[in-house]
């Protein structure tokens, strides 16, 4: 296939999928696809609420799409989908509330693409998955819809995303990526494709299934780097020290890793593990580090909940009515993502305590919050209003000029989950 005749589909226009368009748009004719038509009306006028993409440059992708053979175009429209040739599946691949896969939009969007699949095609996954999904669950729908074979008819590749929601440093082009394919050749063709959009080298891994599991095990150990931390930081505050001095400490060797203790939310460190785990399962092997990392990782919401009303109760603070400000609702700082964020833990389990929970954000959009969590947040934080604790759960550049002093001097609690406030000023933190 030569490159001029490479025409791309990217379906799932989220933090994954728009970042990518965008980038292929410069050498290929890409068409964005998401069932979302609202996603697809403000993404046509260069508008992106995940701040992933710079209007203009989405704006400049859009005016080569409509003045040359290359270039960016979007669509919710399956009928568009048929004149591709390339097709980049980045849709999510969520937890359902027994934390078991939910494969749901990974089928779907198999499905989507196979009804416009002809012979010679091509499709790649991004999506997080375990090691065997794409040829053991995403495979058979394609050929069942498409009435082709795999592998002769048309063939797949699997290449993992590694974006990082709000990084405007480590941005996709300069993110080390892994390829691979169904055969040596559309490997090398995989692997190809992505090096001509990238400032750095690719990896071509051995299989689809090496690629998947690469994936897996990359936010697996972080999130069993991070559990640790969060055990420590749960037993020594039971010693009575704090776990960020004695990290301070133990990091004045050469080879200590100086992970701190935290909310672990979000798509990946959040989620993935769990698929690792149901995969392990699968093959009859019980996961036993996985599985306890993220029961720990879970628990760290429900600790400074109780950590705080604790140190209100020592505080001689009325639980029941007192009010309490929780700043920051997104699963990071500097970004505007709030799936699977674990502040939401802290609001359930202090609401269920009779407390009153103000949640202030600047980057969260309200609407979001409100549909995905029931939860309303403030437009701004008044000044005036007596609050019996602070909470700082996310460390927003905005949060760095609060006037904390304020409101320690009329007597509030104030807890740092990140760090990040003048530790004079901190009755606890992580």
């Amino acid at each position: 296939m030569k490159q001029q005749d490479i025409k791309i589909a990217v379906i799932g226009l989220g933090y994954v999928g728009m970042p990518l368009a965008v980038e292929f748009s410069k050498k290929y004719n890409v068409l964005g696809f998401d069932i979302n038509s609202n996603r697809v009306a403000e993404l046509s006028q260069a508008k992106d609420h995940t701040l992933e993409v710079d209007e203009s440059v989405l704006a400049e992708a859009l005016n080569r799409g409509k003045t040359s053979e290359i270039g960016l175009s979007f669509s919710a429209d399956k009928a568009d989908l048929n004149d591709r040739n390339i097709y980049i599946v980045t849709v999510p691949t969520p937890i359902d509330q027994f934390n078991n896969p939910d494969l749901s939009p990974l089928l779907k969007a198999s499905q989507t693409v196979a009804m416009a699949l002809s012979k010679g095609n091509i499709v790649i996954y991004e999506s997080t998955v375990y090691p065997g999904c794409t040829e053991e669950d995403c495979v058979p729908v394609l050929e069942s819809f498409s009435g082709l074979k795999y592998n002769t008819d048309f063939f797949c590749g699997y290449s993992p995303e590694r974006i990082n929601p709000g990084d405007k440093v480590n941005t996709l082009t300069k993110i080390r990526k892994v390829t691979s394919g169904s055969t040596p050749e559309v490997a090398k063709f995989v692997d190809d494709l992505y090096a001509s959009i990238l400032e750095v080298e690719t990896f071509k891994a051995a299989s689809i299934k090496v690629a998947e599991a690469s994936k897996a095990i990359e936010n697996a150990q972080r999130d069993v780097n991070i559990s640790f931390m969060n055990e420590l930081a749960l037993i020594f505050d039971k010693i009575g020290i704090d776990t960020n001095d004695v990290i301070d400490a133990a990091g004045s060797k050469w080879n200590f890793l100086k992970y701190r203790p935290g909310l672990v939310g979000g798509h990946c460190i959040g989620v993935d593990p769990y698929y690792l785990v149901h995969k392990a399962k699968a093959v009859g092997y019980h996961p036993e580090v996985i599985s306890s990392g993220r029961r720990v990782n879970n628990s760290i919401a429900e600790h400074i909940a109780s950590k705080v009303l604790k140190l209100m109760i020592q505080n001689e603070s009325k639980i029941k009515g007192a009010k309490i400000l929780l700043m920051g609702i997104t699963f990071k700082e500097n970004c505007p993502d709030i799936r699977n964020t674990k502040v939401v833990d802290i609001y359930r389990e202090l609401k269920e305590f009779g407390v009153e929970v103000d949640v202030y954000d600047p980057w969260a959009e309200a609407s979001e919050v409100k549909r995905e969590y029931g939860i309303d947040i403030l437009s701004n934080v008044e000044q005036e209003k007596d609050y019996q604790a602070i909470i700082l759960a996310v460390a927003h550049e905005e949060f760095k000029n609060f006037d904390f002093k304020k409101y320690k001097q009329r007597n509030a609690i104030i807890y740092d989950v990140k760090n990040v406030i003048d530790r004079s000023l901190v009755d606890g933190r992580l």
